[in-house]
């Protein structure tokens, strides 16, 4: 650990972080083990089983399932960067957290999420060139358009994330090294900086409200010409088909973005950090266990996926 001397501040560089997690005493923590180990598991079964039967079902073969797998694996990985830590930080005494590990979580948990925001604008994209241009469709979303932007969400994931973590983790900290939170995130690290952080509370909340935003009208715009194509349309069942399968990507849509806003994207975020906690434990391991609930569950061609698969593995 290197020493610094501030003015009259002590500072601490690449010194072990301690993650407070949520107060309360042992009963509390149990109950919140297993309400977070609950949450992970279904997160984690309900997003493998998704994976798995896109995978191996041929006629899910599209580019909208392809998108779908996609976002399993981004809601799969996403939690996994939070929950294994949270769940052994319960019963722990120290619940220590190097610097460099706190820097890792924070990078790849900004990866993945800002790569699933992109990625929820690109499947609204894809919804609107299959009802609104079907002529068009396997022409524009042919496999190769469909890989550029499920890599160009990526890469926008990945943009913002070496930016974030690169004006957080070059501040100086204090001593105390306390994160009010129970995993590394932007709000509570700017709490602990020694010096004046103006300019990393812009750059989030510009660079997370112009993703927001940008992704927000794309999806809004989409689904403008959605809603009105369908409502043009003289049959009523597909009118009911269609509505039913673009329902479950506004669910998903809304809740996500509605969350990552509150969080993010809002100069109150930073100043709340017991709402924040609230809100980060929605992001980061009920979204990702509702999506595949939402998806399965409201989708009838996943269902007979899930049918089918389930037969082949009693006939063998």
């Amino acid at each position: 650990m290197t020493l610094q001397r501030n003015e009259n501040l002590s500072v601490a560089s690449w010194e072990d972080f301690e993650l407070m997690g949520f107060e309360g005493g042992p009963e509390v923590q149990a109950l919140l083990f297993v309400v977070f180990l609950i949450l992970y598991m279904v997160t984690i079964l309900g997003n493998l089983t998704m994976i798995v039967v896109i995978t191996l079902d041929a006629r899910l073969h599209s580019p909208m399932y392809f998108f779908l797998k996609n976002l399993s694996f981004l809601d799969l990985c996403y939690s996994s960067v939070i929950a294994p830590k949270a769940l052994s930080n319960f019963f722990s005494s120290t619940k220590h957290i190097t610097f460099s590990g706190c820097a890792t979580q924070f990078f790849f948990l900004s990866l993945f999420a800002t790569s699933e925001t992109f990625l929820l604008a690109v499947m609204s994209y894809d919804r609107f060139m299959a009802i609104c241009s079907p002529l068009h469709y396997s022409i524009t979303m042919r496999p190769s358009a469909c890989a550029c932007l499920v890599l160009g969400s990526y890469c926008g994931g990945c943009l913002n994330s070496i930016v974030q973590t690169s004006f957080t983790f070059r501040l100086p900290f204090c001593s105390s090294h306390r994160i009010n939170h129970f995993f590394c995130d932007v709000p509570p690290l700017l709490h602990l900086a020694c010096t004046e952080t103006a300019l990393n509370e812009l750059v989030m909340f510009g660079f997370c409200g112009l993703i927001i935003v940008g992704t927000t009208l794309v999806v809004m715009v989409s689904y403008s010409y959605i809603i009105v194509t369908i409502l043009r349309m003289c049959s009523t069942a597909g009118r009911r088909k269609l509505f039913s399968t673009c329902g479950s990507h506004m669910i998903a849509v809304s809740l996500f973005y509605g969350t990552v806003f509150v969080m993010y994207a809002q100069p109150g975020a930073v100043d709340s950090m017991e709402k924040g906690k609230v809100v980060s434990i929605f992001y980061t391991l009920v979204i990702p266990m509702l999506n595949p609930l939402i998806y399965s569950l409201r989708n009838k061609d996943v269902k007979e996926a899930l049918r089918r698969l389930g037969q082949k593995h009693a006939a063998t």
